[in-house]
């Protein structure tokens, strides 16, 4: 294991052979770490929080102790990253699960194997991402909303409370239900993060016509949003 400097680490932490922790991280009791495992620097990780654990996919193997390195894919979680009590993060399977720099992870929640997140995501408490989620940045999940394995949800999406998603969510949008459905744009969400209402009202336009027609006239920010999301979605919301 590697530790970096001024780290805040509870004497009741488990710590595995294969975790690297960055500079100024906080560490609450009763976390286990298990590598492989590399947490930037400046995150918080609360009690009882479980880092690296194996993949939960049958047949995949389990380790005997929780101080060896796992035989899976690992784990990176960016730098500023909070993740909150009960909370946890399984080893990747097939490639790294991987929460970019500046997440919230609040408490109770479960991140599967695989799952990829981007910079700046909210997964309120008790949310579930399936096996190989992925997550654009700037998404925030609501409390308790379940995310079917292998879904993609685009840059700045806003998932409402209790909502499940079984179909790929493109960027900019609100949906909620059971199952999740399109309910407008995540205007708030676009404007905190510095969107011209101009360029609001065009997604909003764009999800009103039904279709997100690839030759829409976007400005190139937004546009290679829904670009990235069209090259990875594979059972659309809207298509």
């Amino acid at each position: 294991m590697t530790i970096g400097e001024n780290c805040e680490i509870h004497p009741t932490v488990v710590i595995g052979d294969g975790v690297t922790v960055g500079d100024r991280v906080s560490i609450g009791p009763y976390a286990v770490l298990t590598g492989p495992l590399d947490i930037g620097d400046d995150c918080w990780i609360g009690a009882h929080a479980t880092l690296g654990a194996p993949p939960e996919w049958i047949g995949k193997t389990h380790p005997r102790t929780w101080t060896e390195v796992s035989p899976h894919r690992g784990v990176v979680i960016g730098a500023g990253t909070v993740i909150r009590e009960m909370s946890a993060v399984q080893q990747g399977a097939e490639r790294p699960t991987t929460i970019g720099r500046g997440g919230f992870v609040m408490n109770h929640t479960s991140v599967e194997h695989d799952v990829r997140i981007g910079e700046d995501c909210v997964l309120s408490p008790s949310s579930t991402l399936g096996g190989h989620v992925t997550l654009g940045d700037g998404v925030n999940l609501g409390m308790s909303a379940v995310v079917h394995q292998r879904r993609v949800i685009g840059a700045r999406a806003m998932v409402g409370m209790g909502s499940v998603v079984a179909k790929d969510i493109p960027p900019f949008a609100t949906v909620f239900g059971n199952p999740a459905a399109l309910r407008g744009t995540n205007r708030v969400g676009m404007s905190r993060s510095g969107i011209a209402d101009r360029d609001i009202e065009a997604v909003e336009n764009l999800f009103a016509s039904g279709r997100l027609d690839a030759g829409a006239e976007l400005p190139r920010s937004l546009a290679d949003a829904f670009a990235w999301w069209r090259e990875l979605a594979v059972k659309p919301l809207v298509s």
